[in-house]
């Protein structure tokens, strides 16, 4: 899973442009599910298993990653840009970037520390103040490099370091379609459909379509979620650890998750002999908010994988708990089929 998580996020694919990583994931599933397409773009992929469950299951995660989009090109070619998805300002400045499908390298630029105030040294400056500087000297030559409306993504390397640390670009979910790659090329329990989606990171789009299509009884949904265990941060707000096992929410901003399911996921962990955490607050939310909401609704557990510096050229995840989360999930399966 570590080598497929390497290729999938080194592949620049922002909501509305996930093509290319669209292609890599059908190209590791095909031989080993019935795939299609839908309009949207969201890949739907069908797994028989040994048995048919009685409850109709879905597992689901996103292919899209945050990022910036091209918006204007100033006389002297630097581009303006906005940010698609929740990206914090602080971690775009004097960042490397790679812009639209040819790759155009740039960076994002500012007022020079020595030029500023004594107050704009004391605040974050607004997107809509930075430029991304793409090495030439006017509009005609920049257009040559990039289209109003290109994506760009961070030009992050992915490193494994520490201990059993991995680093990287859109980790936030390439993990989890990692994760759901594995067990569709592994033997199933019980049938099964996956979802890979697309457009989670600006309103859930991709997961309301597929789970309208698929109509599931049940739905588990493999993400990312903030790790904040880091220095001055008090315990009663680090959410959860890195090395704790996945994570699993009882409720978030967008969802309150099944309790039977939530319960399950402990059990299943512990019949695994696998780490496995509660998500220590409400905060944030992920695909569950559509997916549990579509027809007439949807029994929907979140299984995320702890991540620290979440929507940042340095997403961090620890190797264990990637691998206890498909183990969890591969056991949690066969619960959620027959309860």
């Amino acid at each position: 899973m570590i080598d497929t998580i390497r290729t999938l996020s080194t592949i620049a694919g922002v909501s509305g442009s996930e093509d290319a990583v669209r292609d890599a994931i059908l190209r590791e599933i095909e031989d080993y599910a019935d795939c299609r397409v839908d309009r949207l773009g969201n890949i739907i992929a069908f797994k028989k298993g040994a048995k048919t469950p009685k409850n109709k299951l879905m597992l689901a995660a996103h292919m899209d990653e945050v990022g910036l989009m091209i918006t204007g090109i100033e006389e002297n070619g630097m581009l303006r840009f906005t940010t698609v998805g929740g990206v914090d300002t602080r971690v775009i400045l004097g960042r490397r970037v790679l812009i639209g499908q040819k790759g155009a390298r740039g960076v994002v630029g500012a007022k020079a520390v020595h030029l500023q105030t004594s107050e704009e040294r004391e605040i974050v400056p607004k997107t809509d103040s930075l430029l991304i500087d793409i090495g030439v000297s006017d509009s005609e030559e920049a257009a040559k490099h990039v289209s109003l409306g290109d994506t760009a993504v961070f030009d992050s390397a992915f490193t494994e370091f520490g201990d059993q640390m991995i680093k990287g670009r859109a980790l936030d979910d390439r993990a989890g379609c990692a994760i759901l790659i594995s067990l569709l090329r592994s033997p199933l329990d019980y049938d099964a459909y996956f979802a890979f989606n697309v457009q989670e990171e600006v309103g859930l789009k991709g997961a309301k379509a597929s789970a309208y299509e698929i109509d599931p009884d049940v739905a588990i949904v493999v993400e990312a979620t903030t790790a904040a265990d880091i220095a001055d941060v008090p315990p009663g707000k680090q959410v959860c650890v890195l090395g704790e096992g996945p994570v699993v929410s009882f409720m978030d901003r967008s969802t309150i998750y099944d309790k039977e399911l939530y319960q399950l996921a402990f059990e299943a962990a512990k019949r695994r002999g696998v780490k496995c955490q509660p998500k220590r607050g409400v905060y944030g939310g992920n695909e569950a908010g559509a997916i549990h909401l579509s027809r007439s609704g949807v029994r929907t557990i979140a299984v995320s994988l702890p991540c620290r510096y979440l929507h940042s050229p340095s997403c961090v995840l620890k190797k264990t708990d990637i691998t206890d989360a498909a183990r969890l999930i591969s056991e949690l399966i066969g619960q959620a089929a027959e309860m």
